[in-house]
């Protein structure tokens, strides 16, 4: 196996492409927004030595940059969060903000009482109630048959289904005799 030589294999740029970002956002007029482009040319002509890969390399920054929240999405421009804008709401309704005294109660009522099992309750027994005791039916006396339709017995079928020797009946209705 051929080994791999490490010094014909060129060195990675050690750029920070967010770092980039940032100063184009600095540098250029961001109140209305840079598009993808601007910020390109901007890092093209303030840093010569970029990878043969550099607008994918930019376009994975800013969109992680977009997920984090470092920077704004809208109209195909890119532009920085305000500091006082409020954070983004979540999906579907609101819940109902809970006074002190609800939350209170709703704590207090959880301690007391232990939390239910799944299911039906069990049957609660009256201890006042008089224990009746349960009375046993006599057994009915069986005659030897057991009860229901008789089972099939395959000797009996064997005994019935014997052949008969004579004359063999022929196919059909048979002639009319008179």
């Amino acid at each position: 196996m051929d080994a791999i030589d490490i010094s014909t294999i060129p060195p990675l740029p050690d750029l920070d492409y967010t770092q980039m970002i940032m100063t184009a956002f600095e540098e250029l007029d961001p109140n209305e927004g840079l598009n993808k482009t601007a910020i390109s040319s901007y890092i093209e002509s303030n840093y010569p030595d970029l990878p043969p890969a550099h607008s994918t390399l930019l376009s994975n920054a800013l969109e992680m940059m977009r997920h984090n929240g470092q920077l704004i999405f809208a109209n195909n421009t890119y532009s920085k969060p305000s500091t006082n804008a409020q954070p983004k709401r979540g999906r579907g309704r609101p819940p109902k903000p809970k006074s002190e005294s609800e939350s209170a109660s709703a704590l207090a009522s959880s301690n007391l009482t232990p939390a239910r099992s799944r299911g039906r309750p069990p049957n609660t027994k009256d201890p006042l109630a008089p224990q009746q005791q349960i009375q046993m039916k006599p057994s009915t006396v069986s005659s030897g048959r057991p009860r229901g339709r008789p089972r099939k017995n395959p000797v009996d079928h064997a005994v019935s289904a014997a052949p008969v020797f004579g004359v063999k009946r022929g196919r059909g209705r048979p002639p009319k005799s008179t």
